[in-house]
């Protein structure tokens, strides 16, 4: 049995990290697969569980081994989805879900075109700023150049199968739930994961 492959992305500051927080608390047999990152930690973070803090060096020859099924540069850091991983748990009928920027959900549909790829949207360029501004931890015009290059990453959204907008954060994680549970119900995945119950319900029983 296969499980599911749900990719999440969204520009900077656009809340998809708490949003995909909330969904798992919500959504039963959803692994996150942690990515790696050359990036330093930040207040709060712990390695193995926000992500595989790596040395550069280390980065490059995984990426050289083929151990990622997707990895970009990002404001100067590396990060990285690993391949075992992810195919490990789908093989066991786990969904996984990869919280990535665009350019890995690129990577991504072309290793896996069957993968359900969803985009996340901030209500307005003003909102965003604002988001990115009350993080308290970069300078002014660090937020503008992330700003603007959030401006550019939200013009990929026309390549994803899904857009939610983050407005109202609970309407956002209803939608975003939405789109996993009616995945999970479409015709292939239903017959896949109760195939006995449903042999049994359209096989003729004697009088």
């Amino acid at each position: 049995m296969s499980g599911l492959l749900f990719v999440v992305s969204a520009a900077s500051g656009t809340g998809k990290t708490s949003l995909v927080k909330a969904l798992l608390e919500r959504v039963n047999n959803l692994h996150v697969s942690v990515s790696h990152t050359t990036r330093g930690q930040r207040p709060g973070e712990l390695d193995g569980v926000h992500y595989h803090f790596t040395q550069k060096q280390d980065f490059i020859d995984l990426v050289e081994q083929g151990g990622f099924i997707e990895y970009a540069e990002v404001f100067g850091n590396y990060y990285g989805t690993a391949q075992a991983t992810v195919k490990e748990q789908l093989a066991k009928g786990h969904d996984v879900l990869l919280e990535i920027d665009w350019q890995g959900a690129q990577q991504v549909r072309k290793l896996f075109p069957e993968s359900k790829q969803i985009f996340i949207l901030p209500p307005s360029q003003f909102d965003l700023r604002q988001r990115l501004s009350n993080r308290g931890t970069d300078a002014v015009d660090v937020i503008e150049h992330r700003l603007s290059c959030a401006v550019e990453d939200m013009q990929q959204y026309v390549n994803f199968d899904y857009v939610i907008i983050n407005d109202d954060f609970n309407k956002a994680l209803h939608d975003l739930e939405a789109v996993i549970i009616a995945n999970r119900l479409v015709l292939s995945q239903q017959a896949n994961r109760h195939q006995e119950l449903i042999q049994k319900l359209i096989t003729p029983t004697a009088p």
